[in-house]
């Protein structure tokens, strides 16, 4: 078993916010829900659980404060990006005991976290200062072409709980340095770290309805998701998650033509061949598949080794799995592996193993459910391409291993 003490949650009452932000104001709604630690399954704090009609307030919001944002200057609004820059790398430590709290990943991850979410508020800020136009050569003697570059409106931001601060600040840095405003829905598993973020963009000076963000519970996610791409306020969505949820978006975002950016779900090859350093292949798959337990858009999820390299690939992996990887909860320095967000996301893991170990997949190391969503970091050989893990996204420390 994991040796799992309950950590409290030591964050400084300003940044542990619980309500909604709507036009610069802290906003309550009729009822919560809860925010829990995934490693422990207990209840962190209940969250003010937004609604349609709540959505739709902050739509209006940002909508109304549009007017002057855009009018603003990009040296204007670049200042105040570099002071939120400035605030966020200044509370990094509670920033990031947020995350490993209602996310599950380990301490020094999480830091590594807020130092990346703060680099895209710096690089934005001075990325601000250079939307530049063009003159373009035109077709006849008697034209000029210029184009300029303008703010479309209100961007909807809609985000994953994997990376609950980073996600929000590469999308709405971007966002607020040409002049747009933003309506932003934090995942309902991780709505803490977009609320510090609001408190501290409010304290660095960012106008009223300019960052607004609406928490709300699974039960709610599709009924605001849908006001946030339908309102014909909103000009632009922006949407890191699922493929199956952001097909569901852009049918919403169609019937008014609204920009889209959809960052959706993988399925990373790592291709080793006979002519590799082992130690570095094997460096990479650990790099590559065990940060935040397997659960980054970006992990390797099936790994293609030449037979020549194969065995003595796994018998080094299988070693550097046991030397260099602890499970345990995030705020325990010594935690590598985390827990999974929830038994949902466990359960998955558990049953592509399943599946895999039922067509004759081997074993190696691992392969079990441990507590809650623990799940041990996993390694399969004897994989096969018909095995669920080899068409589906895991999302979990599994390391299915084709010859």
């Amino acid at each position: 078993p994991i040796k799992l003490q309950i950590y409290s949650l030591d964050v400084s009452a300003e940044l542990l916010r619980t309500q909604g932000f709507v036009n610069g104001r802290w906003v309550s709604a009729a009822s919560t829900f809860p925010v829990l630690d995934p490693a422990t399954g207990k209840e962190l704090v209940k969250v003010s659980d937004f609604g349609p009609r709540e959505a739709r307030d902050a739509v209006i919001a940002a909508h109304k404060a549009f007017d002057s944002w855009k009018c603003q200057t990009a040296k204007e609004r670049s200042i105040l990006l570099r002071k939120w820059f400035d605030l966020v790398t200044q509370h990094k430590e509670d920033l990031a005991k947020l995350i490993t709290a209602e996310c599950g990943k380990p301490m020094r991850e999480s830091l590594g976290e807020i130092a990346y979410s703060a680099s895209f508020l710096e690089w934005f800020s001075e990325e601000a200062r250079r939307v530049y136009g063009d003159i373009v050569a035109p077709t006849a003697k008697d034209r000029k072409i210029l184009l300029l570059k303008q703010p479309v409106g209100v961007a909807s931001i809609i985000t994953p709980w994997n990376f609950p601060s980073a996600m929000i600040t590469r999308k709405v840095g971007a966002a607020l340095a040409v002049g747009c405003t933003v309506v932003v829905k934090p995942a309902e598993d991780t709505p803490l770290s977009a609320l510090a973020l609001a408190e501290l963009a409010t304290q660095a000076g960012i106008p009223a309805g300019v960052f607004n963000v609406v928490p709300c519970s699974r039960e709610k996610a599709s009924a605001v998701g849908e006001v946030l791409c339908t309102d014909p306020l909103v000009a632009k969505i922006s949407f890191t998650g699922s493929t199956a949820t952001g097909k569901i978006l852009l049918k919403h975002a169609a019937e008014t033509v609204k920009r889209v950016s959809m960052e959706l779900g993988g399925h990373a090859p790592f291709i080793i061949f006979d002519s590799a350093d082992v130690d570095k292949a094997v460096a990479g798959v650990m790099a590559s598949k065990f940060r935040n337990s397997g659960q980054t858009c970006v992990c390797s999820n099936r790994f293609l080794v030449q037979q020549g390299i194969h065995d003595l690939f796994l018998e080094k992996l299988g070693r550097a799995m046991d030397t260099e990887l602890r499970l345990g909860h995030g705020s325990d320095p010594t935690t590598t592996q985390g827990p999974l967000i929830n038994t949902r996301a466990a359960e998955k893991v558990e049953h592509q193993i399943a599946d895999a170990v039922a067509q004759g997949a081997v074993v190696l190391k691992g392969g079990k459910r441990l507590e809650g969503s623990f799940m041990q970091p996993t390694l399969l050989s004897n994989v096969t391409t018909d095995m669920l893990c080899m068409h589906e996204e895991t999302f979990g420390p599994l390391v299915p291993v084709i010859k």
